[in-house]
């Protein structure tokens, strides 16, 4: 017999679940699969299959298994309903990674997590951190993080080096990263502790204006990078860990241009154009002095203006086009995207045949699907 809390728990749950489809978690939370929009012949997947198993297959940007949100605590109400219905299951999306000859990913904890919640325009940090909170949640990322490597479900490189050694052993690489320096508050000793913790990408800001320099969504801020963010740019560097632009306002991004040392990157977004603009697009100019630097653009297979991985394809192809093949990357944002045109690791090998046969060369080809990634993380630890 079922108790009256046990039910109540339920249909409180059941009501919770119902709220969260309504506030629009459910493209979040439960992707539907996507028109795929092309077909490939058997020799075509098998030719792509072929290269992924010569080259490595990195994507520049994920969330594999929403790491981010296990043990995670003083979410707002609509997070934290993501939590429950959803949770973390990263072997599930490891296992996709090896089915889908993915060799390894850019793992991502998310700085601000405890601080969003969903408007009508998307993702938006509803408070300010409390004390020590921050830094306290970036603790808790990375030892569970690393705790994946520990368990032996992922190897944790810290060079390319050790990346190519994963992939001859078969194991999936794991790049440690964290979307928003916010833990950094104002401590440039944070940076040190977090290269010794491994991680080799940080982007500087998420969904909340941090002490470094604001966002590109919402009411967008005209500080651009601060005082402090100039001295982390420059610690950033030092420590050889690559900075991801993505999120940031252009004025904090060219503010951060034109003092880097070395390449930055913008790992999940795309171009701006007359036909379809988007806050989390950036300008052409951006890109191109992104590119300019040495770094990459990685193409963002998220549902705005597109609704099928032939599109993706296309939006991929408008990248080569703006930047060329040295400067193009790809940055799924796996399992925290929005409406994903590629929601499982298992299409990679469409993607690849896909390219394969709209004619971009193989070269060029292997930097996109994971060389330009090796590349800059090289260049950024010399």
């Amino acid at each position: 017999m079922i108790s009256r809390r046990t039910f109540l728990a339920g249909a409180g749950l059941a009501a919770a679940g119902a709220a969260g489809w309504q506030f629009g978690l459910r493209p979040m939370l439960d992707p539907a699969p996507a028109k795929v929009g092309f077909e490939l012949d058997d020799e075509t997947l098998r030719a792509a299959r072929d290269f992924m198993a010569r080259h490595p297959i990195i994507d520049s940007h994920a969330h594999p298994g929403r790491t981010f949100l296990r043990e995670a605590e003083n979410l707002s109400f609509k997070i934290r309903l993501y939590k429950l219905l959803g949770g973390a299951f990263e072997e599930r999306t490891l296992a996709d990674m090896a089915e889908g000859g993915v060799d390894g990913a850019v793992f991502n904890g998310v700085a601000d997590v405890q601080l969003l919640t969903l408007s009508d325009e998307g993702l938006v940090a509803g408070r300010e951190f409390s004390p020590d909170e921050a830094w306290t949640s970036y603790r808790r990322q990375i030892r569970n993080l690393r705790a994946l490597a520990q368990n032996g479900l992922v190897r944790l490189c810290l060079n390319s080096a050790d990346v190519m050694g994963a992939k001859a052993a078969g194991q999936r690489a794991m790049i440690l990263a964290m979307e928003g320096a916010d833990f950094l508050e104002n401590d440039l000793s944070r940076i040190r502790q977090a290269h010794e913790d491994g991680v080799r990408m940080l982007t500087l800001v998420h969904y909340h204006d941090n002490t470094l320099g604001d966002i590109m969504t919402g009411a967008v801020g005209s500080r651009g990078l601060t005082d402090f963010g100039r001295e982390a740019v420059a610690a950033i560097q030092e420590a050889g860990v690559m900075i991801d632009l993505s999120h940031a306002s252009e004025k904090t991004a060219f503010d951060v241009l034109s003092i880097s040392k070395k390449p930055v990157v913008l790992t999940h977004t795309h171009i701006n154009t007359p036909t379809l603009s988007h806050p989390r697009f950036v300008s052409r100019e951006l890109a191109q002095a992104v590119a300019e630097t040495g770094g990459y653009i990685g193409a963002w297979p998220a549902g705005i203006g597109i609704d099928s991985l032939a599109q993706f394809i296309d939006r991929v192809e408008f990248l080569l086009d703006a930047v060329g093949a040295a400067h193009v990357a790809l940055g799924s944002d796996m399992d925290a995207n929005y409406k994903p045109v590629l929601e499982t690791y298992r299409k990679m090998p469409l993607v690849v045949g896909a390219l394969m046969r709209r004619g971009v060369a193989e070269q060029d080809l292997a930097a996109i699907m994971g060389g330009n990634v090796l590349r800059v993380m090289d260049m950024s630890q010399a």
